[in-house]
């Protein structure tokens, strides 16, 4: 599914129109406009820019009927971007219609959904297609379509899924950052399934918080939001990637404890689909948070996390078995919420390092700061770690956002 500017537009124009004419009373209006600058150090492998600049603006419209267990939510998101045309998209992230009955709950349209506790990697969080083009920290999410019925009782809260048709993830263009060494022809993704993306998914989850523990077991069953990466030498010339989405089955868990300035964290995952055999994967670890570090209260948390996984050999395009990753989280506690998050992943000589702080400025204007810092050994060549197509792409980014 492809999401096109002016299919926001008409969803736009038909919601105002209805808000108009009585069958929205008090319709209403939030959201964020954000300008984003990027400073690379180095030239791209391919003669990319090192400086890139964008704007992006996420409106959000909610409203609930009066005397009414009804209510809709619309949130569209367009980018402009100065460098990558790929990375000028639009998409619309949320339009969903929700019902809230006595003791369940049905929603359908558009929606994201997030699973998951652990901070450095997301194992169990497979609902939503990731927008690459947006963040290559994968927290940025598109939108799904999607039915969900849920209960809450006194056994959990319970969620029933299905899920009309899958998205293909985004990727940098070839002006674009963070591209891979290869052309990549994501217009014509191979799907392994024979509806293509127009299969028909499901997933169930169940979750409770029970004492100190919070607990949610999942299932999925459909094509991947992972793609593999096939090489087409049609032209032998010119080869390109093409992004395979195969079938899978997923079983998972994750599981956090609060105790105290404790947080102990775990996602595991057992999967089928990507081979002959079916495997496992976990990342789990703690954060321990020191309170009042300094007079003004500020909060100090370490968090230490460890990711594993069970196949010998990881296709092209994947983390690696097992990575190390040690981070420190600062939340100064004060009027603008100055916070800042820093990590270091490890493994194999491979390192990357990641800084995140943000605080606000004033009512309605926030600022956030990112750098990231890749360190990779040339030597082991392109197909030796992820972070080896990146390896020339470390950068700075300021982005100020303005809230409404």
């Amino acid at each position: 599914m492809t999401i096109k500017c002016k299919d926001i537009i008409l969803a736009t124009l038909l919601l105002s129109a209805f808000s108009t004419h009585g069958g929205l009373s008090a319709a209403e209006w939030s959201g964020v406009v954000s300008g984003e600058g990027r400073y690379f150090f180095e030239e791209g492998d391919f003669g990319q820019d090192q400086e890139e600049f964008s704007v992006a603006i996420e409106p959000e419209f909610y409203h609930r009927w009066e005397d009414s267990d009804w209510s809709v939510v619309f949130k569209p998101f367009l980018r402009w971007d100065s460098l990558d045309d790929e990375r000028t998209h639009a998409d619309i992230r949320e339009l969903m219609v929700r019902y809230v009955g006595d003791e369940w709950e049905l929603k359908a349209g558009m929606s994201k959904v997030f699973w998951g506790v652990a901070e450095s990697q997301h194992l169990v969080d497979i609902i939503n297609q990731t927008d690459f083009v947006e963040n290559i920290d994968g927290e940025d999410k598109l939108g799904q379509q999607m039915v969900v019925l849920s209960t809450e009782q006194d056994f959990g809260l319970l969620e029933l899924f299905l899920l009309p048709g899958s998205r293909e993830r985004t990727f940098a263009g070839e002006e674009g950052r963070f591209r891979f060494p290869l052309t990549l022809d994501e217009n014509n993704p191979i799907y392994a399934d024979e509806d293509g993306k127009q299969r028909l998914d499901g997933a169930i989850r169940w979750s409770k918080w029970i004492g100190d523990w919070d607990i949610g077991l999942s299932h999925f069953s459909g094509t991947s939001r992972e793609p593999l990466f096939v090489v087409d030498s049609a032209n032998p010339l010119q080869p390109q990637l093409r992004p395979l989405y195969v079938t899978i089955d997923q079983t998972s868990v994750d599981v956090q404890a609060t105790k105290g300035a404790w947080l102990w964290k775990l996602e595991a995952m057992t999967r089928s689909g990507f081979n002959e055999d079916r495997y496992w994967a976990a990342v789990g670890g703690f954060e321990y948070t020191f309170f009042g570090v300094t007079e003004s209260g500020a909060d100090l948390g370490m968090i230490l996390e460890y990711q594993h996984d069970s196949r010998e050999t990881l296709p092209v395009g994947y983390q690696q078995q097992n990575v190390g990753v040690l981070g420190f989280r600062l939340a100064m506690n004060d009027i603008p919420s100055t916070e800042a998050l820093f990590a270091l992943s490890y493994a194999n000589g491979q390192s990357f390092m990641n800084l995140e702080a943000s605080r606000r400025l004033g009512d309605d204007w926030k600022m956030i700061l990112e750098a990231r810092l890749f360190s990779v050994d040339e030597d082991e060549g392109p197909t030796a770690s992820l972070l080896y197509p990146f390896r020339n792409d470390d950068y700075v980014s300021l982005t100020f956002e303005r809230y409404f």
